[in-house]
């Protein structure tokens, strides 16, 4: 099956009377983000397969257009970054975080459409799931075992209703470890099962509190986020996790309306870390694992469960089983083990309801 990758491009030009072809920021970026780690233009033009001299073409057009230096040189350092050139590279990792999942749910959706029309084949396995590192991962590793599949993210509480309603075979859902897992799981009653549905165990993650590097701003706990002069950056409103930070603020005694900026809803974790990197917030809310790769510091605060929902009869179609044998092989296992902030000790696990949540009724049990 044919995969087909959706990029956004970014393009810079004069606003008015600019007759010139735009400046690709994208290719721009790229470049920037490779001097800003080697400190060496040369040498980065190499590694984003652009020439010496175009590269440096590229910068004096982008430094016209700005009006302002992109690249210092500094002894000992070489070439680095300014204040303009750091921004230009944090906006393209925003847009990028922000928009990656619905650029994979269409590109995923067309691959789909254009496989019906060039070849018979077995139907593709519909995955529903809240977007998470770990689902990112079983993308990859289904494309690399040839099981075809159709991604879209969504919020937790969407993935199951579509699961219930037939609109997907794979719902991805995650509830928290301890005291809040009866009020979150709650939820999901009105569409999982017990007499249904099964689990798959995907991932054991943490979530807690993104802050700057270092945490200049000694931010340790959520009643930090009333502080004055603290910026918050949330998820979106119906995601999981905005739906288990507004129990953990209630619990609290902390009333949303006294944090800055709690209306600011993100699609993705690493939409809320990039936001936080770039200067624009100074805390949120996800899973470490994007802290991390945002560069970070993390705060840990509680751990959840990350599971997949399917129809019991559905475990023994050929496209159902292919999918699931995939998720309990030792390498998809080791490979969700190496992301930051996950344990994969279960992942695999293939449980009832009643077994993974004790006493559990749902709408049919």
């Amino acid at each position: 099956m044919l995969r087909i990758a959706i990029h956004p491009q970014l393009q810079l030009r004069e606003e008015h009377g600019d007759t010139r072809a735009p400046l690709d920021i994208s290719r721009l970026v790229a470049l920037l983000d490779a001097i800003e780690a080697s400190g060496s233009i040369r040498s980065s033009a190499e590694s984003v397969e652009l020439s010496y001299r175009y590269a440096w073409g590229i910068l004096r057009d982008a430094e016209a257009l700005f009006g302002g230096a992109l690249i210092e040189k500094t002894r000992g350092r070489g070439s680095v970054l300014t204040p303009l050139a750091q921004q230009l590279v944090w906006a393209s990792k925003r847009i990028g975080a922000r928009l990656s999942p619905t650029l994979e749910s269409l590109a995923s959706e067309l691959e789909i459409e254009l496989d019906k029309l060039v070849r018979a084949a077995d139907p593709a396995v519909r995955l529903h799931a809240s977007h998470g590192f770990a689902v990112a991962a079983l993308r990859e590793f289904l494309d690399e075992h040839h099981v075809r599949h159709d991604l879209k993210y969504c919020g937790s509480l969407e993935a199951v209703a579509a699961l219930a309603s037939g609109g997907c075979d794979i719902a991805g859902f995650h509830v928290p470890v301890g005291e809040f897992e009866a009020p979150v799981l709650a939820r999901f009653r009105a569409w999982l099962r017990a007499d249904t549905h099964c689990l798959v165990h995907l991932a054991v993650r943490t979530q807690g509190l993104f802050v700057e590097a270092g945490n200049p701003r000694r931010i340790v706990g959520l009643e930090d986020l009333c502080r004055p002069g603290v910026r918050f950056v949330n998820r979106q409103e119906g995601s999981g996790t905005r739906l288990l930070l507004d129990l953990l603020l209630q619990a609290r005694g902390i009333a949303p309306a006294r944090i800055d900026g709690y209306r600011n809803g993100e699609f993705t974790h690493a939409a809320v870390a990039a936001y936080i990197g770039s200067g624009m917030a100074d805390v949120g809310f996800g899973v470490e694992t994007a802290a991390r790769r945002f560069g970070l510091g993390f705060v840990p605060v509680l751990k959840e469960r990350y599971f997949f929902a399917i129809e019991q009869k559905m475990l023994q179609t050929p496209a159902l089983a292919r999918a699931v044998s995939a998720l309990r092989s030792d390498s998809f296992r080791e490979r969700v083990d190496a992301l930051p902030g996950y344990d994969a000790t279960l992942t695999g696990t293939v449980l009832t309801l009643e077994q993974a949540f004790a006493g559990y009724e749902g709408s049919g049990g």
